[in-house]
């Protein structure tokens, strides 16, 4: 089945960037939220972006018309029944994505693709939500979509090889490209060895080894990396790497996964209000 109209459930950064991909590629696009405000903020910073790129020259205004008229604003999932193929991008929460799943499983027409862009949690878990198990997938994309080149394709348990040759041409169809994760296993390839940096940076910290700022220093000039580990889990959010490694300590039984005392301590102060930048840096000034 050729893929022409794409469902996203989800309009956040993640989702709304990937809306933007996948318009860019040429699809149909249902972009869909809990609330049609969520998805008029990501149609608008769609705008924003591509209003520059005609300032600059590098689209006719008719292009970005013709852009923005590929997508379709929705609440709910019932606007996904004629969607070929359908991209989850809500919270990283299991239950939550179960649940999408489940009803996106029973609205979307029997051939449709079901992949979710979770960076972490297992495929083959939200798959059993669903009665078409070898139709999902996961497709992980990077933050923020329309930059990042990397898509990584997770297989779940059942998943089948004509799904995974389906989300991989699909990802190349949007410029991306894709590698295959080969086995469910908590954080697939990127998040896995990210976990594993981030630790380890927490605890030279906390061991008094040096401070943030060199960490990230260090890490930047000597490893040539765009963004130091303390840099890179405030932009990502530290909430997120705090719930993935207690994810990651979970599944594998494994306390090398457990988080250190000084990002627990960090997300406590930011839940009672006492660290305005909610993060290891002073995002207030």
């Amino acid at each position: 089945m050729e893929i022409k109209k794409i469902g996203i459930l989800g309009a956040g950064a993640m989702g709304g960037g990937i809306a933007h991909v996948a318009a860019q590629a040429g699809y149909d696009v249902i972009l869909s939220d809990v609330d049609l405000a969520y998805v008029d903020r990501a149609v608008a910073r769609m705008d924003s972006f591509l209003a520059k790129n005609v300032q600059k020259g590098k689209m006719s205004p008719e292009e970005k018309d013709a852009f923005l008229g590929r997508i379709t604003r929705t609440t709910g999932v019932d606007a996904f029944a004629d969607a070929d193929f359908v991209v989850e991008a809500i919270i990283e929460n299991l239950d939550m994505k179960k649940d999408a799943f489940a009803r996106l499983d029973a609205v979307c027409k029997p051939q449709a693709r079901l992949v979710t862009n979770t960076s972490s949690m297992s495929i083959t878990q939200i798959a059993a939500a669903t009665k078409r198990p070898a139709q999902v997938a996961g497709m992980h994309f990077f933050n923020p979509p329309p930059l990042m080149r990397l898509v990584e394709v997770i297989r779940g348990y059942y998943t089948s090889d004509e799904t995974v040759r389906v989300v991989s041409e699909t990802a190349v169809k949007m410029g991306k490209t894709p590698v295959e994760v080969k086995k469910d296993s908590p954080g697939f390839i990127v998040n896995r060895i990210l976990m594993a940096q981030f630790i380890e940076a927490i605890r030279l910290l906390e061991e008094g080894v040096a401070s943030i700022e060199d960490i990230d220093a260090a890490v930047k000039l000597g490893l040539n990396y765009p963004m130091g580990p303390f840099e890179l889990q405030d932009y990502a959010g530290v909430d997120i790497g705090y719930h993935v490694a207690n994810y990651f300590c979970e599944e594998f039984q494994d306390m090398r996964w457990n988080p250190p005392l000084a990002l627990k301590a960090l997300i406590r102060a930011g839940r009672l209000g006492k660290k305005t930048g909610a993060g290891w840096y002073d995002h207030s000034k």
